[in-house]
C-alpha cells in the first residue's frame, strides 16, 4: 500500500479506537457509581466516641465566603468542632469578619499570618500551620467557598470508620451559573468516573489507585503527620492529589465517598474566574509530559474524534458500514456515560448536549495549564505561589 492509502485506511477505521476508549469510560463510570456510594443519615449510623474535628480554612480575600463557611462548620452538632481559619495576608474585609466571628464563638480560632516562607504555596503554607495548631482527632482542610450541611461532619467521619479510612474525601454538590462553569465544572465527575478504578482504589493502598478533592480532605491527625503535612508537597497547587497519595504511602488507607447531599460549593463566579481556576493546575493533576500525552490521545482519538469523523464521512459520502457503526457507538456510549453523570449529580444538561465541546476545552485547559508550568506563570488570586 501506499503512505496515502495507509493513511486514508487509519482514518476509516480510527472509529476502533474511539469505541473502544469510549466503552471503557462509560463501563468504569457504571462500575464507579456502584462504588461511590452515599453515607448513611447519622440515625442509622452506630454510636461510637463523639469525634473531635478541626475544620481548617485557608482565605485570602475571601469576604464573600468566610462568614457562611465558618458558620456552617459550627452548625454541626454531631461532632465536636473548632473552625480554624488562616488569613492569608487579605486585602479586603476578610481580617474584620474573621476577627468579629472569633469574638462571637470561642471555638473560632485565627491561626496567626506569618510571611509566606521560600518554596512554599501559599494555600499549603495555610493548611501546614493550621494542622500544626489543630488539637483534635480530625482533620477537615476545605476552601471558604464550599458549604457544609448540619449533619456533614458527623456522617463523614463515620463513613471514614467504617471504611477504615485515615482520609477520606468527596466531590461537593458543584453549583454553576455562568455558561463555561455550566460546561467545565461537571468535567471533574467526568475525569474521576471515566478513568480511576474505584475497587482498587477501595481493596489497596496503591498510591497511583488514589484520589481525592482539595474542597473536602478528611484526615485523621496522626495519618496527616506521618504524611509529612502539607509541607510534603509545599509548592504544589494540587493538595487533593498529592495529600491521598502521601497518606498511602505512609502506610494508610484512603477512600471517596459521594458527600453531595451535604456538602456544596460554588467554585467560580463567571469565565475567567473558572479558565484560571482550571489552569493553575490541571498539569499537575496529570502530573508529567507523558501522562499528558496519553491523555490528549484518549480525548482528542478516544473520545472527540468520532464527533469529527461522523459528519466528514456523511459529507464526503463514504460511510463504510464497520467503521460508521463503531464511530456512532462511540457517540452513543460518550451520551449514555455523560446522561448517567449528569443525572446522579444534578449536572447541567447543556455538558451532556455539548459533549464535544466540553472534551474540546479540557484539552485546551490541560495544554495551557502545562504551558503555564513551564512557564512558571501558574498564578491563583494576584500571586504565583
Amino acid at each position: 500500500m501506499t503512505p496515502a492509502e495507509l493513511l486514508h485506511a487509519a482514518w476509516t477505521w480510527s472509529p476502533a479506537f474511539s469505541a473502544l476508549a469510549s466503552s471503557i469510560a462509560a463501563t468504569m463510570t457504571v462500575i464507579n457509581l456502584g462504588v461511590y456510594r452515599r453515607a448513611a443519615p447519622l440515625g442509622v449510623q452506630g454510636q461510637g466516641a463523639r469525634p473531635t474535628v478541626s475544620v481548617c480554612v485557608p482565605a485570602r480575600n475571601e469576604e464573600r465566603n468566610i462568614e457562611a463557611i465558618v458558620r456552617c462548620a459550627l452548625a454541626n452538632q454531631a461532632v465536636d468542632v473548632e473552625v480554624l481559619v488562616y488569613d492569608d495576608q487579605s486585602t479586603d474585609g476578610t481580617p474584620g469578619i474573621l476577627e468579629s466571628l472569633r469574638r462571637e464563638d470561642a471555638r473560632v480560632r485565627a491561626v496567626p499570618t506569618q510571611p509566606l516562607p521560600e518554596g512554599w504555596n501559599g494555600k499549603q503554607w495555610g493548611c501546614e500551620r493550621m494542622g500544626r495548631a489543630a488539637r483534635t482527632e480530625w482533620l477537615l482542610f476545605t476552601d471558604a467557598d464550599v458549604r457544609l450541611a448540619p449533619d456533614c461532619l458527623g456522617r463523614a467521619v463515620a463513613e471514614a470508620r467504617r471504611l477504615d479510612a485515615a482520609l477520606l474525601s468527596t466531590i461537593p454538590r458543584e453549583e454553576t451559573g455562568s455558561p463555561l462553569e455550566r460546561l467545565v465544572v461537571p468535567l471533574i465527575h467526568w475525569m474521576l468516573f471515566s478513568w480511576l478504578p474505584m475497587p482498587r482504589m477501595r481493596t489497596t493502598n496503591d498510591p497511583a489507585t488514589s484520589a481525592g478533592c482539595g474542597q473536602f480532605l478528611l484526615v485523621r491527625s496522626d495519618a496527616w503527620e506521618a504524611a509529612g503535612g502539607h509541607a510534603a508537597f509545599r509548592d504544589s497547587m494540587h493538595d487533593g492529589i498529592k495529600l491521598p497519595r502521601n497518606v498511602r504511602r505512609a502506610g494508610f488507607h484512603t477512600d471517596l465517598y459521594d458527600g453531595g447531599e451535604s456538602v456544596s460549593c460554588r467554585m467560580y463566579r463567571n469565565a475567567g474566574e473558572t479558565w484560571r481556576g482550571f489552569t493553575k493546575n490541571a498539569y499537575e493533576g496529570l502530573g508529567s509530559p507523558v501522562v499528558l500525552a496519553v491523555f490528549t490521545l484518549l480525548e482528542a482519538a478516544g473520545i472527540l474524534l468520532p464527533w469529527i469523523w461522523l459528519p466528514i464521512a456523511v459529507a464526503r459520502g463514504e460511510t463504510p458500514l464497520g467503521p460508521t457503526v463503531l464511530a456512532s457507538f462511540a457517540v452513543a456510549a460518550q451520551l449514555f456515560q455523560r446522561t448517567i453523570l449528569a443525572r446522579r449529580f444534578a449536572q447541567p444538561w447543556e455538558c451532556v448536549a455539548l459533549h464535544p465541546v466540553t472534551i474540546a476545552l479540557l484539552l485546551a485547559i490541560q495544554w495551557r495549564s502545562w504551558w503555564l508550568h513551564l512557564t512558571k506563570r501558574r498564578a491563583w488570586r494576584g500571586r504565583t505561589a
